[in-house]
């Protein structure tokens, strides 16, 4: 079965971004979850995790 979330640690290498602006970006995201964030976070415990296809689909709309 094909994964279908990021880790943090996926989005930091895809960004280009330091661990902690990392979390900082994720959070903020999760925070707008009411509010059509860019696309969905999910927090278990401390874990983070970006649903992959909403993620990819923001970041190709990002890019072009």
């Amino acid at each position: 079965m094909e994964r279908q979330v990021y880790l943090a640690s996926d989005i930091q290498k895809a960004l280009g971004l330091g661990k902690t602006k990392t979390y900082d970006f994720l959070n903020q995201v999760y925070k707008q979850q009411e509010q059509n964030p860019p696309f969905r976070v999910i927090k278990v415990g401390m874990s983070v995790r970006v649903h992959k296809q909403s993620f990819d689909n923001w970041l190709n709309t990002s890019v072009n």
